[in-house]
């Protein structure tokens, strides 16, 4: 897979796939640039190298054209960022942006509107593939969080133009691989979340490379449910496979350490109402909304052991504040561990980002979907079309 370095995209049109999916606040304005200052270091590279820089991304799942999923306000965040004027079109394909396109300078920068204003977009349309590599001499892929999405501008683009792999990109390969292939030990895992049927394979291949399996979240109790520890756990609506990959699961492996306390809250969360105890202890009434204060004490001295740390999922219902406890709790074990580390999943990085410990970590991945694709082995056709 060639890179960004074996381009010659001296003076050149570059046409780049960013992933600007990013919050925006209740006035349009991007509440967490996160994802934007993670591409920044290709758009610079490419700014140095006199290139002529063309911006596409998605937003949102839009049904048409939609005007508050518009990347108009991305734009705006971006010129702050890089200290200069980044240009905006309202469109993405079409005359007038091939007309901008076209008069271009060197050293210029701008951004296309919303890419998914466009249901050929997500079909992989080879027309609307074809419009957008008309723009560019070459396509860099930089948005890893979208590399397993078969979507135009993911693979559609790159099947054009010469290609190659951004800046961010080619970071998150390299850093996952070694996650996979040549941790340092002990590896420690962490994995929680809500749907068990998202991260089975995740679970699965871990059990075989990493040292320790921590495992927290619904997808804990779901474990716990199936088991049949955790009775009054309603059993998940999954498809059989799922629950015959859960039966399969060894609860006596030592790798794999499951919370054996729970913070109890009534069904609908009423957070007047919190009581811990034994995962075997959950009343009719109740549902388990965070790990206990015994699973935390086990959980953190096998952290203080690691290496290499890698999470993914918080291991609480961490929406609410009294369920974040634990998450914060394992955030700032993995930070005191001294461990390489690893984190990723739109909630877990919301969580951290909200209480300040983002630059605590070794490497935060862009990709949720994304990394448990690329952990589990899937195929990422977004990576795959660079080869």
């Amino acid at each position: 897979m060639k890179t960004i370095k074996q381009l010659d995209v001296r003076d050149k049109k570059v046409l780049v796939r960013c992933d600007f999916n990013v919050p925006l606040d209740e006035n349009g304005n991007v509440s967490d640039d996160f994802r934007i200052r993670k591409t920044i270091p290709t758009i610079r590279y490419l700014i140095d190298k006199n290139a002529k820089v063309i911006l596409i991304s998605h937003l949102g799942s839009p049904k048409g054209k939609d005007p508050k999923l518009s990347l108009k306000p991305v734009a705006s965040e971006l010129s702050r960022l890089l200290g200069i004027e980044v240009k905006f079109l309202n469109d993405c394909v079409g005359p007038e942006v091939e007309k901008a396109a076209s008069q271009m300078e060197k050293r210029q920068v701008i951004l296309l509107e919303n890419l998914r204003f466009y249901s050929e977009e997500k079909a992989n349309d080879p027309v609307f593939a074809g419009k957008l590599a008309k723009l560019a001499d070459f396509f860099i892929q930089d948005g890893f969080a979208v590399c397993h999405r078969p979507h135009a501008s993911v693979v559609g683009v790159a099947g054009i133009l010469p290609s190659g792999a951004g800046l961010l990109l080619e970071k998150e390969i390299k850093i996952l691989t070694k996650t996979m292939e040549d941790p340092s030990r002990p590896l420690v895992v962490i994995i929680g979340g809500a749907k068990i049927s998202t991260k089975i394979k995740v679970i699965k291949r871990f059990l075989n490379i990493s040292d320790h399996l921590l495992l927290g979240g619904k997808i804990a109790n779901t474990i716990l449910a199936i088991k049949g520890i955790c009775v009054r756990e309603p059993l998940p609506d999954e498809e059989e496979g799922v629950l015959k990959d859960v039966e399969a699961i060894n609860l006596t492996d030592p790798k794999l350490h499951l919370p054996v306390d729970g913070v109890m809250s009534l069904a609908n969360t009423d957070e007047k109402y919190l009581r811990t105890g034994a995962v075997g202890t959950v009343k009719k009434e109740e549902r388990i909304f965070d790990v206990g204060p015994e699973t935390m004490e086990t959980f953190k001295k096998i952290i203080a052991s690691a290496k290499m740390i890698v999470w993914n999922g918080p291991l609480g219902y961490a929406e609410v504040s009294p369920f974040e406890k634990s998450s914060i709790e394992i955030a700032k074990a993995i930070k005191n561990s001294g461990a390489f580390s690893v984190l990723g999943g739109g909630e877990t990085v919301e969580l951290i980002s909200k209480i300040g410990m983002i630059d605590d970590f070794s490497h935060v991945s862009t990709g949720g979907g994304a990394m448990l694709g690329f952990f589990s082995g899937d195929s990422m056709p977004g990576i795959e079309v660079l080869k």
